[in-house]
């Protein structure tokens, strides 16, 4: 059964394999423009990939004018694994070695269950979806997790939403499962490059991918490469302080901008509605199963209820404030918003922009979009792909210095 013997040898090696990654097949003549090598180091690079079972031969090119250049694409077998962990469900994907989505399967369950059984979850949805031969071998798997993880240890950090899983053996536990490569990151972190591989911000080098769902996070892209911070908290904006007395917060605090503007907050303002009478559509969604979701909240958008429309609004407001200082501050190129709480659309996005366009300078705003996520669902696991296929596609820390 073809499968991936080792790493690339050399730092050339790993720039050619990604380069097939992210811009496909190419022919030899391009690869050897594009990576400026000689035709006789790039033929001897090729035919080592071959040997390993990373490149294969893809006929041939249109002729430039004499020899037809031969074509060289990433091996057909290639296989990687996507998991987005999130607050209330997991999704797994298998992607081809583009990252191109081959199954997807999602499952509804709570992180409050603990790590064993939405590992357990994730590794039975990833069984069904091998189920068909799709993939008899996968090469790496890439696994996000809605909390501060050290992506160093692969392990959750105090995670304020997620009892019983702080220092799990997360990377370990999955990588023993499969029994291949395995990273683990925040989730935001991995919608953020989903987003950079096939999403919105696929030509833009400097972004901030804001997540509002159950908790608010923030993915930082500088100069094409994510943004962890020291110690990979880098993003944690859900838990800055925007009123000193404000209502208490999953992490301990009060008046962080989750308390005002996720998904949970939304919930909790829509349940106060509903029982002061105050909002027809949300007492009657209240009436029908005795609690609201943030998806209520944007149903109740939908028929034009006055109240929800007023919580979207607020919220949007909360994180247009935050997110003004962070334009301010880092001067992206682009904003992507994505997560559950922002399927509630352009009526949310547009208190977003209102906010950060009053408050941010014009040289900062002139020319910014503030756009939603176009891969949706799918960010995370195509991000959770690309994450594992960065270590899968380079060489081994220590050879690219030598």
């Amino acid at each position: 059964m073809p499968r991936i013997a080792s790493r690339p040898e050399n730092p050339q090696q790993g720039r050619l394999l990604r380069l097939l990654r992210d811009s496909g097949p190419h022919s030899r003549a391009e690869l050897g423009e594009a990576l400026k090598l000689s035709r006789s180091k790039l033929a001897h690079e090729i035919d080592r990939l071959t040997e390993l079972e990373f490149v294969e031969s893809g006929g041939f090119a249109a002729s430039r004018g004499g020899r037809r250049s031969s074509i060289v694409r990433l091996s057909k077998h290639l296989r990687f694994v996507g998991v987005d962990i999130g607050a209330t469900s997991v999704d797994v994907a298998i992607t081809d070695g583009q990252l191109d989505v081959l199954g997807h399967g999602n499952a509804e369950i709570g992180v409050h269950n603990g790590p064993d059984a939405v590992l357990d979850t994730a590794l039975d949805l990833l069984s069904k979806l091998r189920a068909d031969g799709t993939a008899p071998d996968i090469h790496g798997a890439g696994v996000g997790i809605p909390g501060p993880v050290s992506f160093r240890d692969g392990a959750p950090v105090a995670p304020p939403i997620m009892p019983g899983w702080d220092q799990y053996p997360v990377r370990e536990t999955m990588s023993q499962a499969l029994g291949v490569p395995v990273q683990v990151d925040n989730d935001v972190n991995l919608m953020a490059l989903g987003e950079l591989h096939a999403g919105v911000a696929r030509s833009v080098d400097d972004f901030l991918l804001v997540k509002i769902g159950t908790g608010i996070g923030c993915g930082i892209v500088v100069g094409g490469e994510l943004h962890r911070g020291v110690s990979g908290s880098a993003g944690d904006i859900g838990h800055i302080q925007i009123e000193e007395n404000g209502p208490p917060c999953a992490c301990g605090n009060s008046g962080c901008l989750e308390a005002y503007a996720s998904g949970t907050a939304l919930a909790r303002d829509a349940m106060a509605a509903a029982r002061a009478g105050s909002s027809p559509r949300l007492t009657e969604l209240f009436e029908k199963s005795g609690a609201l979701s943030a998806a209520d909240v944007t149903d109740a958008v939908s028929v034009g209820d006055p109240v929800a429309v007023q919580l979207l609004r607020s919220g949007g407001h909360r994180v247009g404030q935050v997110l003004a200082s962070l334009v301010s501050f880092f001067n992206p190129g682009l904003v992507v918003v994505a997560g559950g709480v922002a399927g509630a659309g352009h009526a949310l996005l547009a208190e977003m922009r209102s906010a950060v366009y009053r408050r941010s300078l014009p040289l900062a705003t002139g020319n910014l979009p503030i756009v939603l996520s176009e891969l949706a669902a799918a960010a995370g696991v195509v991000g959770g792909a690309r994450l594992i296929s960065d270590q899968v596609l380079s060489v081994p820390r220590g050879i690219e210095e030598r």
